[in-house]
């Protein structure tokens, strides 16, 4: 019997402007963390310490200088996706979503429809699998992949609540687990013993990955568990082969490290995506060179370079990014223990997601838990999420995008060295450029920027204010104030400092004027990066017959361009 467990914590409401459905997003095995991906600093993470609130592990702005602020998401159901304010994969725990914002914007119907995403399915019911497999799918064989599965997880101790079923029809596509009777708040779904869960413990090779624990260790924290996924999927007599059954496309995920560079390049120029892959694969072919293969090479017996290539170590990368879990560390053992390995949770990586979810993952000494968080009508499917995630995250770890206005949690980033940009090109003379340099000098040392940071915008608040309110008051400083500035070390008396640091859309239009022309000339350089203007988006948007046209890959990408876009424009209305 699984332990008790804490009640699961509810997602944010949201900011809505005129109730809508929820949109649903289909996980990412056609095409399924953060810019960052397990190897690299991210941009536009945010950060809070309430249950309601951003991400804080990754910190504040992408490849600050900044250590990770303290908190957490107090959520206890968490993809694993990479905590990027360092170069590498250290895991990074997921909050939940919250439910959507919408706003006025491009037609949503035809645009919706072709977001949805299919995701390979099964479920795993504890006694009788085929109860939980709808009658009319076409899973009657009982040498078919699901079938396996299911009778996998009956030997694996997995327990299923006789009230959901798995279906073809009913949900978005795929498979889906859906109500078979009305679910209350709080009902367990499934139960699935540590036993049945894929990690570094529970493979066939953890006697020698604990034995060689200190040559595979790494900043991404991923390569034990990538060693165990490399042997049990490559070997037939594998226990796990039913689970791998089950995700026969998963070699095809189509994430953006998957797109050829020159159409990543051309697709996603501005939003960051493109040098945070290049990142990324420049790190995965370190990790498999530098520690792989010197392991596979000791291990003649088990690995096989030729069979376990950087190929499908990459393959598996996206495997691990799209579908881990990453168990939250208890509040007490923040401070003093990194974060879980992730692992992969057999049954739980099958929901697929939706920003106003109704399932959560829970966690206990013994067993993990899928509890519903809201009442479930008959016929309804049953969804997780994968966190507040802005779109560059879902796109550049699921391979998908949430179209506009559906993606509350989403955000652009002005680039730090922007600013310093923009007020280089307003000096007038060489003084005011060294003024300008030594204030940025300044800021470094406060660590307050870096040359690879981003400051980070929400749509209703800046997520990175304790960073641009600094940044922008010190250089819009004349050089006596800076010099007064600089010799109190930045830590003036100001009693109002704290209230002003926050930057909500009403705060930045009361911004003063300098800093607000500062901000207004940022914002417009940025728009510079992308490839297209708004307004041609927005077409494209609004032309269903277009939109159509366009391949799963660009629609995604122009999902990502255009709310990035949005919010930019949204900002410079707030500071003209």
């Amino acid at each position: 019997m699984c332990g008790a467990v804490a009640a699961p914590v509810r997602g944010p409401s949201a900011a809505t402007e005129a109730p809508q459905p929820p949109e649903v997003h289909r996980a990412g095995h056609t095409g399924r963390e953060t810019r960052g991906g397990p190897w690299i600093p991210q941009r536009g993470t945010t950060r809070s310490s309430e249950p309601s609130g951003r991400r804080s592990e990754a910190g504040p702005h992408r490849d600050g200088p900044r250590a990770p602020r303290a908190g957490g998401s107090g959520t206890r159901s968490h993809r694993c996706s990479p905590a990027l304010s360092v170069p590498f994969w250290p895991p990074l725990a997921r909050p939940r979503g919250a439910e959507l914002r919408y706003a006025e914007g491009p037609d949503r119907d035809h645009v919706l429809a072709a977001s949805w995403r299919r995701r390979p399915s099964g479920l795993s019911p504890c006694f009788h699998p085929q109860a939980a497999v709808d009658s009319g799918a076409q899973e009657k064989s009982s040498a078919d992949p699901l079938s396996a599965f299911l009778a996998w997880c009956g030997r694996a101790g997995v327990e299923l609540n006789p009230k959901v079923r798995l279906s073809r029809e009913g949900a978005v596509a795929g498979y889906g687990m859906l109500a078979a009777e009305e679910l209350q708040a709080g009902e367990v779904l499934f139960t699935i013993p540590r036993t049945a869960l894929l990690s570094q413990h529970t493979t066939s090779i953890h006697a020698l990955l604990q034995e060689a624990q200190e040559s595979l260790q790494s900043q991404s924290g991923w390569v034990p568990l990538l060693l165990a996924l490399l042997h049990e999927y490559t070997a037939s007599s594998s226990h796990w082969q039913p689970y791998f059954s089950l995700w026969q496309d998963f070699r095809s995920l189509d994430h953006p490290m998957f797109w050829p560079q020159e159409e990543r390049t051309r697709l996603l120029q501005g939003t960051g995506i493109p040098e945070a892959v290049d990142k990324d694969l420049a790190n995965i072919q370190l990790e498999y060179n530098s520690i792989i293969l010197p392991f596979m090479e000791t291990h003649p017996d088990i690995f096989d370079p030729k069979l376990h290539t950087l190929e499908l170590y990459k393959e598996l990368v996206a495997f691990v990014m799209a579908y881990s879990f990453q168990e939250p560390l208890e509040e007490e053992e923040e401070d003093e223990k990194g974060p879980n390995p992730p692992m992969m949770v057999p049954v739980a990586d099958i929901l697929n997601h939706v920003a106003n979810h109704n399932a959560n993952l829970e966690y206990s000494p013994h067993c993990l838990r899928m509890v519903t968080t809201q009442p479930v009508r008959k016929g309804q499917e049953i969804f997780n999420t994968y966190g507040q995630m802005a779109n560059w995250q879902l796109l550049h770890m699921y391979g998908f995008a949430e179209p506009y206005p559906g993606n509350s949690h989403d955000t652009a980033d002005i680039q730090m060295v922007t600013l310093r940009r923009a007020a280089l090109q307003r000096a007038k003379s060489e003084a005011q450029q060294q003024l300008v340099s030594e204030q940025w000098d300044f800021l470094c040392q406060l660590e307050m920027v870096g040359e690879e940071g981003a400051f980070v915008l929400g749509w209703n608040e800046v997520l990175t204010e304790e960073e641009l309110s600094m940044t922008l008051k010190v250089l819009c400083m004349s050089e006596e104030e800076f010099k007064e500035y600089k010799e109190q070390d930045g830590w003036e008396d100001d009693s109002d400092e704290e209230e002003n640091s926050t930057l909500s859309n009403e705060a930045l239009s009361r911004l003063k004027s300098p800093c607000k022309k500062l901000l207004y000339d940022s914002v417009l350089l940025t728009l510079e990066s992308y490839g297209a203007d708004l307004k041609a988006e927005q077409d494209l948007l609004n032309n269903k017959e277009a939109y159509e046209k366009l391949s799963r890959r660009e629609q995604q990408a122009l999902h990502v361009r255009y709310g990035q876009k949005r919010i930019l424009h949204q900002l410079l209305e707030l500071v003209q």
